[in-house]
Parts: structure tokens; sequence; C-alpha cells
């Protein structure tokens, strides 16, 4: 199995979206599992929804969880702390171009490291 990735955003739709796209360019060998908006289908992040993804990307041989931006970073830290895995690793890095970086080389079969570096690598994608 590859490593499994979730997506943390504070919107259901975005991440939704982007795992359509990851399931495009990275096929069905990873699993990728979101965490989107609020418990009661707003806009937000939920500690539950975080918990639960995480759960069910890890299935494989570990877990990148890449979160949008601010409290779905804090809520998402705050799941990763109070419990640690070390087969599940917060990266810091593009939410969209990270998480594809993420799936493209989990789809090769990659370790946990190698997959959290891409992610984190895409920081450095320039686009012009």
């Amino acid at each position: 199995m590859s490593v499994g990735i979730v997506l943390v955003s504070h919107s259901a739709d975005l991440a939704a979206g982007l795992r359509d796209l990851l399931r495009q360019v990275a096929g069905d060998t990873v699993a990728v599992t979101v965490a989107g908006g609020s418990d009661d289908g707003g806009l937000g992040t939920s500690y539950d929804l975080i918990r639960d993804a995480v759960g069910e990307a890890a299935s494989g041989d570990g877990v990148v969880v890449l979160p949008d931006l601010g409290s779905s970073v804090l809520t998402a830290r705050a799941l990763l702390d109070e419990h640690p895995d070390a087969r599940v690793r917060l990266v810091d890095a593009p939410f969209v171009e990270g998480a594809v970086a993420a799936a493209v080389i989990a789809a090769t079969g990659a370790d946990l490291d190698t997959v959290a570096s891409a992610a984190e690598e895409a920081w450095h994608a320039r686009k012009l």
C-alpha cells in the first residue's frame, strides 16, 4: 500500500475538488481522504473530521496531512499532539501544489519521508 493523504480545508467543496484532481493524477493507488469544513457543514475546521480522515487514510505506509491555512493547521496540530503517531506527518506545503506532488510520489510507492518531502518541496515550484 502507499502513503495516504489527508486534505484539511475550511471548505468541504475545496477539499473534495482537490481530492478529485489527485485521483486523476495518482489513480486509485493512493488513499486520499478529506476533512473539509465544520461539523455542521459550514466553513471552518473540525477536530473530529480530521481524526476520522486520518484513520481512513492510515491503511497504508503512513499518512501525510496537508492543511490549507490558519485554524486547519492549528486543529490538525492539536489532534496530532494529542494522538502522536510516527506514521502520520503534518506537512508545511502549499495546499494544491503540495498535494499534487505528494500524490504523484505516493503513487510510485515511495515512503513517508519521501512523500512528505515532495509536498514540502512544492514551495519552490514557480508558475511564471
